[in-house]
Protein backbone atom coordinates (compact mmCIF):
# COMPACT_ATOMS: atom_id res chain seq x y z
CA UNK A 1 0.00 0.00 0.00
CA UNK A 2 1.32 3.12 -0.74
CA UNK A 3 0.33 7.13 -0.37
CA UNK A 4 0.11 9.96 -2.73
CA UNK A 5 -0.43 13.27 -1.60
CA UNK A 6 -1.95 15.69 -4.23
CA UNK A 7 -1.40 19.55 -3.32
CA UNK A 8 -3.45 22.91 -4.13
CA UNK A 9 -1.75 23.35 -7.29
CA UNK A 10 -2.29 20.15 -8.77
CA UNK A 11 -6.04 20.19 -8.35
CA UNK A 12 -6.74 23.95 -9.11
CA UNK A 13 -8.93 23.42 -11.75
CA UNK A 14 -11.18 20.84 -14.04
CA UNK A 15 -7.54 20.23 -16.45
CA UNK A 16 -5.40 19.93 -13.20
CA UNK A 17 -8.14 17.23 -11.85
CA UNK A 18 -8.04 15.18 -15.30
CA UNK A 19 -3.91 15.60 -14.63
CA UNK A 20 -4.42 14.00 -11.87
CA UNK A 21 -6.82 11.27 -13.21
CA UNK A 22 -3.88 10.47 -16.13
CA UNK A 23 -1.26 9.90 -13.51
CA UNK A 24 -3.62 7.63 -11.47
CA UNK A 25 -4.31 5.73 -14.36
CA UNK A 26 -1.02 4.37 -13.97
CA UNK A 27 -1.37 3.34 -10.75
CA UNK A 28 -5.15 1.62 -11.42
CA UNK A 29 -3.60 -1.80 -9.91
CA UNK A 30 -2.27 -0.64 -6.60
CA UNK A 31 -3.21 -0.05 -3.60
CA UNK A 32 -3.64 3.85 -3.16
CA UNK A 33 -4.45 5.95 -0.43
CA UNK A 34 -4.83 9.06 -1.65
CA UNK A 35 -4.94 12.74 0.78
CA UNK A 36 -6.14 15.70 -1.56
CA UNK A 37 -5.76 19.41 -0.59
CA UNK A 38 -8.27 22.76 -1.43
CA UNK A 39 -8.05 23.36 -4.46
CA UNK A 40 -6.17 26.11 -6.09
CA UNK A 41 -6.10 29.48 -3.46
CA UNK A 42 -9.03 28.17 -1.81
CA UNK A 43 -7.76 28.30 1.58
CA UNK A 44 -6.78 31.56 0.51
CA UNK A 45 -10.27 32.74 -0.30
CA UNK A 46 -11.95 31.10 2.77
CA UNK A 47 -9.61 32.81 5.39
CA UNK A 48 -11.07 35.99 3.87
CA UNK A 49 -14.67 34.37 4.41
CA UNK A 50 -13.30 33.86 8.25
CA UNK A 51 -12.44 37.66 8.36
CA UNK A 52 -15.39 38.91 6.94
CA UNK A 53 -17.42 37.46 9.55
CA UNK A 54 -15.31 38.35 12.18
CA UNK A 55 -15.07 41.80 11.55
CA UNK A 56 -18.93 41.88 10.34
CA UNK A 57 -18.25 43.33 7.46
CA UNK A 58 -21.63 41.95 5.40
CA UNK A 59 -19.77 40.40 2.85
CA UNK A 60 -19.30 36.89 4.27
CA UNK A 61 -21.95 35.14 2.69
CA UNK A 62 -21.14 37.00 -0.70
CA UNK A 63 -17.49 35.08 -0.48
CA UNK A 64 -18.45 32.14 0.24
CA UNK A 65 -21.43 31.48 -2.76
CA UNK A 66 -18.21 33.07 -5.25
CA UNK A 67 -16.41 30.24 -3.72
CA UNK A 68 -19.45 27.39 -3.94
CA UNK A 69 -19.79 28.49 -7.44
CA UNK A 70 -16.22 28.16 -8.77
CA UNK A 71 -16.44 24.35 -7.62
CA UNK A 72 -19.76 23.78 -9.22
CA UNK A 73 -17.89 25.36 -12.20
CA UNK A 74 -15.43 22.54 -12.61
CA UNK A 75 -18.24 20.23 -11.59
CA UNK A 76 -20.15 20.82 -14.91
CA UNK A 77 -16.70 20.79 -17.18
CA UNK A 78 -15.61 17.55 -15.30
CA UNK A 79 -18.47 15.52 -14.55
CA UNK A 80 -21.75 17.39 -16.87
CA UNK A 81 -25.22 16.87 -15.33
CA UNK A 82 -24.31 15.25 -12.22
CA UNK A 83 -26.56 16.55 -9.26
CA UNK A 84 -25.63 14.11 -6.97
CA UNK A 85 -22.09 15.28 -6.70
CA UNK A 86 -22.98 19.10 -6.88
CA UNK A 87 -25.77 18.11 -3.73
CA UNK A 88 -22.65 16.60 -1.65
CA UNK A 89 -20.67 19.73 -2.26
CA UNK A 90 -23.83 22.03 -1.38
CA UNK A 91 -24.14 20.04 1.72
CA UNK A 92 -20.53 20.93 2.59
CA UNK A 93 -21.26 24.34 2.14
CA UNK A 94 -24.24 24.93 3.53
CA UNK A 95 -22.25 23.46 7.17
CA UNK A 96 -20.26 26.74 6.62
CA UNK A 97 -23.32 28.82 6.34
CA UNK A 98 -25.04 27.51 9.19
CA UNK A 99 -21.48 29.07 10.97
CA UNK A 100 -22.07 32.42 9.64
CA UNK A 101 -25.59 32.86 10.25
CA UNK A 102 -24.76 32.95 14.35
CA UNK A 103 -22.43 35.39 15.28
CA UNK A 104 -18.98 35.85 15.40
CA UNK A 105 -17.57 32.91 17.54
CA UNK A 106 -15.40 34.66 20.69
CA UNK A 107 -12.59 31.79 19.71
CA UNK A 108 -11.60 33.19 16.09
CA UNK A 109 -9.26 29.82 15.72
CA UNK A 110 -12.15 27.81 16.30
CA UNK A 111 -14.12 29.31 14.12
CA UNK A 112 -11.14 29.38 11.40
CA UNK A 113 -11.13 25.85 11.24
CA UNK A 114 -15.36 25.10 11.16
CA UNK A 115 -14.89 27.04 8.02
CA UNK A 116 -11.52 26.45 6.42
CA UNK A 117 -12.00 22.93 6.78
CA UNK A 118 -14.92 23.01 3.82
CA UNK A 119 -12.14 23.27 0.83
CA UNK A 120 -10.32 19.98 1.72
CA UNK A 121 -13.79 17.82 1.59
CA UNK A 122 -15.11 20.02 -1.16
CA UNK A 123 -12.34 19.11 -3.38
CA UNK A 124 -11.95 15.61 -2.28
CA UNK A 125 -15.97 14.54 -3.21
CA UNK A 126 -14.87 16.18 -6.98
CA UNK A 127 -11.90 14.24 -7.29
CA UNK A 128 -13.52 11.44 -6.15
CA UNK A 129 -16.33 11.38 -8.23
CA UNK A 130 -14.06 12.24 -11.38
CA UNK A 131 -11.69 9.55 -10.83
CA UNK A 132 -15.16 6.58 -10.52
CA UNK A 133 -16.38 8.39 -14.14
CA UNK A 134 -13.33 7.60 -15.76
CA UNK A 135 -12.99 3.94 -14.68
CA UNK A 136 -10.90 4.40 -11.32
CA UNK A 137 -12.68 2.30 -8.46
CA UNK A 138 -12.80 5.14 -5.24
CA UNK A 139 -13.96 5.09 -1.91
CA UNK A 140 -14.30 8.64 -0.53
CA UNK A 141 -13.32 9.03 3.20
CA UNK A 142 -14.40 11.62 5.60
CA UNK A 143 -10.00 11.93 7.66
CA UNK A 144 -12.08 13.71 10.46
CA UNK A 145 -13.38 9.82 11.07
CA UNK A 146 -9.69 9.00 11.54
CA UNK A 147 -7.46 11.53 12.55
CA UNK A 148 -7.83 12.86 15.82
CA UNK A 149 -6.37 16.14 17.79
CA UNK A 150 -6.28 18.06 20.44
CA UNK A 151 -8.74 20.79 21.02
CA UNK A 152 -6.08 23.52 19.95
CA UNK A 153 -7.72 24.87 16.82
CA UNK A 154 -5.51 25.82 13.72
CA UNK A 155 -2.48 23.82 15.37
CA UNK A 156 -4.24 20.42 16.31
CA UNK A 157 -1.79 18.10 17.88
CA UNK A 158 -2.03 14.67 17.09
CA UNK A 159 -3.59 12.05 19.67
CA UNK A 160 -1.75 8.86 18.12
CA UNK A 161 -3.32 5.96 19.84
CA UNK A 162 -6.88 6.91 19.08
CA UNK A 163 -5.99 7.84 15.06
CA UNK A 164 -4.00 4.59 15.54
CA UNK A 165 -6.89 2.73 16.24
CA UNK A 166 -9.39 4.48 13.79
CA UNK A 167 -7.16 3.88 10.54
CA UNK A 168 -6.94 0.34 11.36
CA UNK A 169 -10.61 -0.13 12.14
CA UNK A 170 -11.77 1.92 9.11
CA UNK A 171 -9.23 2.60 6.96
CA UNK A 172 -7.45 -0.60 6.21
CA UNK A 173 -10.38 -2.85 6.00
CA UNK A 174 -11.69 -0.47 3.17
CA UNK A 175 -8.73 -1.28 1.37
CA UNK A 176 -8.60 -4.86 1.57
CA UNK A 177 -11.82 -4.25 -1.04
CA UNK A 178 -9.72 -2.80 -3.93
CA UNK A 179 -10.12 0.49 -5.84
CA UNK A 180 -8.28 3.64 -4.24
CA UNK A 181 -9.20 5.13 -1.03
CA UNK A 182 -9.47 9.13 -1.36
CA UNK A 183 -9.43 11.59 1.82
CA UNK A 184 -8.44 15.33 3.24
CA UNK A 185 -5.36 16.89 4.01
CA UNK A 186 -5.14 19.19 6.05
CA UNK A 187 -8.49 18.17 8.75
CA UNK A 188 -8.81 16.47 11.95
CA UNK A 189 -11.08 16.05 14.83
CA UNK A 190 -11.58 16.47 18.90
CA UNK A 191 -12.90 13.96 20.68
CA UNK A 192 -15.97 16.12 20.93
CA UNK A 193 -16.35 16.33 16.94
CA UNK A 194 -14.89 19.43 16.28
CA UNK A 195 -13.27 19.99 13.08
CA UNK A 196 -9.50 21.03 13.84
CA UNK A 197 -6.85 22.10 11.63
CA UNK A 198 -3.39 20.57 11.49
CA UNK A 199 -1.28 24.03 10.94
CA UNK A 200 -1.02 25.84 7.04
CA UNK A 201 -0.28 23.44 4.76
CA UNK A 202 -0.59 20.80 6.66
CA UNK A 203 -1.60 18.15 4.04
CA UNK A 204 1.51 16.59 3.51
CA UNK A 205 1.80 15.99 7.30
CA UNK A 206 -2.17 14.28 7.29
CA UNK A 207 -0.07 11.68 4.16
CA UNK A 208 2.40 11.08 6.41
CA UNK A 209 0.25 10.65 9.49
CA UNK A 210 -1.95 8.08 7.55
CA UNK A 211 1.54 6.66 5.71
CA UNK A 212 2.54 5.99 9.61
CA UNK A 213 -0.53 4.01 11.00
CA UNK A 214 -1.13 2.10 7.83
CA UNK A 215 2.55 0.95 7.90
CA UNK A 216 2.73 2.17 4.02
CA UNK A 217 5.51 1.11 1.27
CA UNK A 218 6.09 4.64 0.54
CA UNK A 219 4.68 8.36 0.31
CA UNK A 220 4.54 10.27 -2.44
CA UNK A 221 4.00 14.08 -3.33
CA UNK A 222 3.46 15.26 -6.15
CA UNK A 223 4.37 18.94 -6.40
CA UNK A 224 4.42 21.65 -9.33
CA UNK A 225 8.66 21.13 -9.35
CA UNK A 226 10.62 18.31 -10.17
CA UNK A 227 11.51 17.41 -6.88
CA UNK A 228 13.34 18.97 -3.63
CA UNK A 229 15.50 22.03 -5.02
CA UNK A 230 18.06 23.90 -3.56
CA UNK A 231 16.51 26.78 -3.43
CA UNK A 232 13.22 28.35 -3.70
CA UNK A 233 13.64 29.15 -8.32
CA UNK A 234 10.86 31.76 -7.75
CA UNK A 235 13.60 33.79 -6.21
CA UNK A 236 16.94 32.67 -6.92
CA UNK A 237 18.51 31.69 -10.38
CA UNK A 238 21.02 28.62 -10.82
CA UNK A 239 18.97 26.26 -8.77
CA UNK A 240 19.75 22.55 -8.58
CA UNK A 241 17.44 19.06 -7.92
CA UNK A 242 18.25 17.14 -4.90
CA UNK A 243 18.24 13.63 -6.50
CA UNK A 244 18.79 11.88 -2.76
CA UNK A 245 18.06 13.08 0.66
CA UNK A 246 18.29 11.75 3.98
CA UNK A 247 15.61 12.02 6.60
CA UNK A 248 17.71 14.39 9.09
CA UNK A 249 18.72 16.53 6.63
CA UNK A 250 15.44 16.67 5.31
CA UNK A 251 14.04 17.93 8.64
CA UNK A 252 16.48 20.41 8.77
CA UNK A 253 15.51 21.74 6.03
CA UNK A 254 11.78 21.73 6.70
CA UNK A 255 12.45 23.17 10.40
CA UNK A 256 14.47 26.04 8.53
CA UNK A 257 11.73 26.83 6.41
CA UNK A 258 12.03 25.19 3.10
CA UNK A 259 8.73 24.95 2.01
CA UNK A 260 8.60 22.22 -0.57
CA UNK A 261 7.56 19.74 2.43
CA UNK A 262 5.43 20.62 5.79
CA UNK A 263 8.34 20.50 8.84
CA UNK A 264 6.65 18.04 10.60
CA UNK A 265 5.86 15.64 8.04
CA UNK A 266 9.49 13.56 8.34
CA UNK A 267 9.31 11.86 11.71
CA UNK A 268 7.13 9.61 11.54
CA UNK A 269 8.07 8.67 7.88
CA UNK A 270 11.45 8.22 9.93
CA UNK A 271 10.25 6.40 12.88
CA UNK A 272 8.98 3.43 10.39
CA UNK A 273 11.66 3.91 7.44
CA UNK A 274 9.01 4.86 5.09
CA UNK A 275 10.85 6.58 2.37
CA UNK A 276 9.04 9.73 0.79
CA UNK A 277 9.40 10.57 -2.89
CA UNK A 278 9.06 14.64 -4.00
CA UNK A 279 7.80 14.16 -7.72
CA UNK A 280 6.05 16.37 -10.61
CA UNK A 281 2.93 16.04 -11.80
CA UNK A 282 3.67 18.48 -14.75
CA UNK A 283 6.25 15.20 -15.46
CA UNK A 284 5.14 12.54 -13.88
CA UNK A 285 8.24 10.44 -15.42
CA UNK A 286 10.64 12.54 -13.82
CA UNK A 287 13.05 10.62 -10.90
CA UNK A 288 11.97 13.57 -8.11
CA UNK A 289 13.53 13.27 -5.13
CA UNK A 290 13.93 10.14 -2.86
CA UNK A 291 14.25 10.82 1.08
CA UNK A 292 15.13 7.85 2.98
CA UNK A 293 17.53 6.84 5.78
CA UNK A 294 20.20 4.83 2.84
CA UNK A 295 21.42 8.42 1.77
CA UNK A 296 25.06 10.11 2.43
CA UNK A 297 24.65 13.10 3.95
CA UNK A 298 27.36 15.03 1.40
CA UNK A 299 25.01 18.74 -0.26
CA UNK A 300 25.35 21.83 -1.66
CA UNK A 301 24.64 24.89 -0.34
CA UNK A 302 20.68 25.19 0.60
CA UNK A 303 18.80 28.21 1.03
CA UNK A 304 15.39 28.60 2.74
CA UNK A 305 13.57 32.01 2.92
CA UNK A 306 11.14 32.59 5.35
CA UNK A 307 9.23 35.82 4.70
CA UNK A 308 6.89 37.98 6.65
CA UNK A 309 8.94 37.40 10.15
CA UNK A 310 8.90 39.71 13.43
CA UNK A 311 11.83 40.30 15.74
CA UNK A 312 11.07 40.98 19.49
CA UNK A 313 13.80 42.21 21.90
CA UNK A 314 12.46 41.86 25.38
CA UNK A 315 13.43 43.34 28.57
CA UNK A 316 12.41 43.64 31.81
CA UNK A 317 10.82 47.06 33.09
CA UNK A 318 12.94 47.08 36.60
CA UNK A 319 16.53 46.85 34.34
CA UNK A 320 17.00 43.40 36.17
CA UNK A 321 18.87 40.19 34.97
CA UNK A 322 16.44 37.86 32.43
CA UNK A 323 16.64 35.20 34.75
CA UNK A 324 15.15 31.30 34.40
CA UNK A 325 12.12 32.37 36.04
CA UNK A 326 11.64 35.23 33.23
CA UNK A 327 12.14 32.97 30.36
CA UNK A 328 9.76 30.33 31.81
CA UNK A 329 7.03 32.77 32.16
CA UNK A 330 7.86 34.07 28.14
CA UNK A 331 8.33 30.25 27.27
CA UNK A 332 4.53 29.23 28.54
CA UNK A 333 2.92 32.56 27.21
CA UNK A 334 4.50 31.28 23.57
CA UNK A 335 3.47 27.61 24.04
CA UNK A 336 -0.35 28.69 25.22
CA UNK A 337 -0.58 31.32 21.40
CA UNK A 338 1.41 28.39 19.57
CA UNK A 339 3.66 30.99 18.42
CA UNK A 340 6.67 29.54 16.23
CA UNK A 341 10.18 30.73 17.10
CA UNK A 342 12.78 30.45 14.21
CA UNK A 343 15.92 31.98 16.24
CA UNK A 344 16.50 33.40 20.00
CA UNK A 345 19.22 35.53 21.82
CA UNK A 346 19.09 36.11 25.43
CA UNK A 347 21.74 38.89 27.29
CA UNK A 348 21.87 39.68 31.11
CA UNK A 349 19.49 42.10 30.63
CA UNK A 350 17.40 41.67 27.26
CA UNK A 351 15.58 38.35 25.35
CA UNK A 352 15.43 38.76 21.54
CA UNK A 353 13.30 36.67 19.45
CA UNK A 354 12.34 35.93 16.08
CA UNK A 355 8.92 34.31 15.61
CA UNK A 356 6.78 34.08 12.42
CA UNK A 357 4.00 36.97 12.36
CA UNK A 358 0.92 35.28 12.08
CA UNK A 359 -2.48 36.66 12.72
CA UNK A 360 -2.24 38.50 15.94
CA UNK A 361 0.05 36.29 17.54
CA UNK A 362 2.52 38.93 17.81
CA UNK A 363 0.50 41.82 19.37
CA UNK A 364 -1.20 39.64 21.41
CA UNK A 365 2.00 38.10 22.96
CA UNK A 366 3.61 41.51 23.72
CA UNK A 367 0.28 42.84 25.33
CA UNK A 368 -0.21 39.77 27.69
CA UNK A 369 3.27 40.31 28.94
CA UNK A 370 3.47 44.62 28.78
CA UNK A 371 2.86 44.85 32.44
CA UNK A 372 6.25 43.18 33.66
CA UNK A 373 8.39 43.79 30.54
CA UNK A 374 9.22 45.78 27.94
CA UNK A 375 8.85 44.85 24.25
CA UNK A 376 9.81 46.48 20.93
CA UNK A 377 8.86 44.79 17.55
CA UNK A 378 10.31 45.11 14.65
CA UNK A 379 8.23 43.57 11.49
CA UNK A 380 8.20 42.46 7.81
CA UNK A 381 11.36 40.92 8.22
CA UNK A 382 13.14 37.86 6.29
CA UNK A 383 15.13 34.94 8.14
CA UNK A 384 17.16 33.59 6.12
CA UNK A 385 19.12 29.79 6.39
CA UNK A 386 21.64 28.64 4.16
CA UNK A 387 22.56 25.23 5.17
CA UNK A 388 25.91 23.97 4.02
CA UNK A 389 27.45 27.34 3.71
CA UNK A 390 29.82 29.33 1.68
CA UNK A 391 31.17 32.65 2.07
CA UNK A 392 30.29 34.41 -1.35
CA UNK A 393 26.78 32.97 -0.82
CA UNK A 394 26.55 34.67 2.97
CA UNK A 395 28.28 37.84 1.60
CA UNK A 396 25.44 37.79 -1.42
CA UNK A 397 22.71 37.39 0.82
CA UNK A 398 23.69 40.04 2.97
CA UNK A 399 23.62 42.94 0.27
CA UNK A 400 21.10 45.77 0.89
CA UNK A 401 20.36 43.93 4.24
CA UNK A 402 20.51 44.77 7.55
CA UNK A 403 21.60 41.61 9.60
CA UNK A 404 19.27 41.76 12.71
CA UNK A 405 20.61 38.63 14.24
CA UNK A 406 22.80 35.96 12.89
CA UNK A 407 23.91 32.25 14.25
CA UNK A 408 26.39 30.06 12.78
CA UNK A 409 25.55 26.25 14.21
CA UNK A 410 28.03 23.58 12.56
CA UNK A 411 26.71 24.17 8.69
CA UNK A 412 24.05 26.23 9.02
CA UNK A 413 24.16 30.05 9.43
CA UNK A 414 20.74 32.11 10.47
CA UNK A 415 20.68 35.76 9.59
CA UNK A 416 17.51 38.14 10.09
CA UNK A 417 17.60 41.08 7.88
CA UNK A 418 16.30 44.07 6.79
CA UNK A 419 15.98 45.79 3.49
CA UNK A 420 17.63 49.03 3.42
CA UNK A 421 18.51 51.01 0.48
CA UNK A 422 22.09 50.65 -1.22
CA UNK A 423 23.64 54.09 -0.15
CA UNK A 424 25.36 55.59 -3.36
CA UNK A 425 28.04 58.47 -3.18
CA UNK A 426 26.54 61.73 -5.40
CA UNK A 427 27.79 63.04 -8.79
CA UNK A 428 28.32 66.96 -7.47
CA UNK A 429 28.71 69.09 -10.04
CA UNK A 430 32.39 70.77 -10.01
Amino acid sequence: MKVFKFGGASVRDENAIQNVGRILESYRDESLVIVVSAMGKTTNALEAVVNAHAKKTGKAFELLEGIKQQHFEVIDHLLGADEAVKASVNDIFVEAEWVLEEAPHPNYDFMYDQIVCIGELASSRILAAYLNKIGLPTQWLDARDVIVTDDIFREGWVLWEETLRNAREKVAPALEKGGFILTQGFIGTTSENFTTTLGREGSDYSAAIFSFCLDAESMTIWKDVPGVLTADPRKFDNVTKLDKLSYREAIEMTYYGAKVIHPKTIKPLQNKNIPLYVKSFIDPSGSGTLISSDVEDNYPPIVAIEEDQAFLNISTRDFSFVAEHHMSYLFQKIAELRIQVHMMQNTAISFALCVANVDDKVERFAKSIEKDFKVDVDYGLELITVRHYQKPLLDSLREGKIVLLEERIRNTVQMVVKDVPVMRRKVVAG
